[in-house]
């Protein structure tokens, strides 16, 4: 895959669909609340939560995971930094990205206040709670030479059935070579495949109820030696 923008087509006038995986970004009936639950709680945040926390994310898409994270972190009185570093290789444009963000009041106050990086320096910047990186490019690769280890996974690329390159058995190795000791994953997929290839990569894996009409989702955390 080639490091170009995502290709989007927009239904019923605010849900950003990928052309090229012919999969949305989110879901409007919740997707806020999906990220909550499958995201956040399903890696234990924000209990977890530390200065220096560094989370690792497949698949940025619209920033709303991003936006979601540092929504808890600054609403749950964390002092210090937190760490994101994610890997997308078809990177929206910034005026998609914020329009795709409109859709989330909740969270508008932050996606305002990044607006002007995803415009000047969309891969990388930082704040003083904030050390954001996006490292383009197809993941397959780009991990591999990633020296950073994440205590947190976010992985959150399209459905594995549309886009089963990013769910690949040596992927999910990279990212578990890439896991802090005792760091964890979480999914939204359910796919048996997925969490064999997590099993494989190092981590002890549960199947969990999943958000809304999804019955099942994944979390996994990274087997002690």
């Amino acid at each position: 895959m080639q490091d170009q923008s995502a290709q989007i087509a927009w239904r019923d006038g605010d849900l950003p669909v990928s052309t090229r995986f012919d999969d949305p970004y989110f879901s409007l009936q919740g997707g806020l609340a999906e990220t909550a639950h499958v995201f956040l709680q399903g890696n234990g945040l924000p209990d977890r939560f530390c200065d220096g926390f560094h989370i690792a994310e497949l698949g940025f898409g619209t920033g709303l995971n991003l936006l979601a994270v540092l929504h808890l972190w600054r609403e749950t009185g964390q002092t210090g930094q937190l760490r994101f570093t994610t890997f997308e290789a078809y990177p929206m444009t910034a005026p998609d990205m914020l329009r795709a963000q409109a859709a989330f009041p909740a969270v508008s106050t932050i996606a305002a206040e990044l607006a002007p990086f995803w415009r000047e320096s969309p891969t990388g910047f930082i704040l003083p709670d904030l050390h954001f990186t996006m490292i383009k490019g197809d993941a397959r690769q780009t991990l591999l030479h990633w020296d950073g280890q994440a205590d947190a996974w976010f992985l959150d690329g399209f459905s594995p059935a549309k886009n089963p390159e990013m769910w690949e058995d040596a992927l999910l190795a990279e990212v578990g070579r890439h896991t802090a000791p005792d760091g964890t994953a979480a999914t939204y997929t359910a796919a048996g495949f997925v969490r064999r290839g997590l099993a494989a990569a190092g981590f002890d894996v549960e199947r969990c109820q999943g958000y809304g009409s999804k019955r099942h989702m994944t979390v996994a955390r990274k087997a002690k030696a």
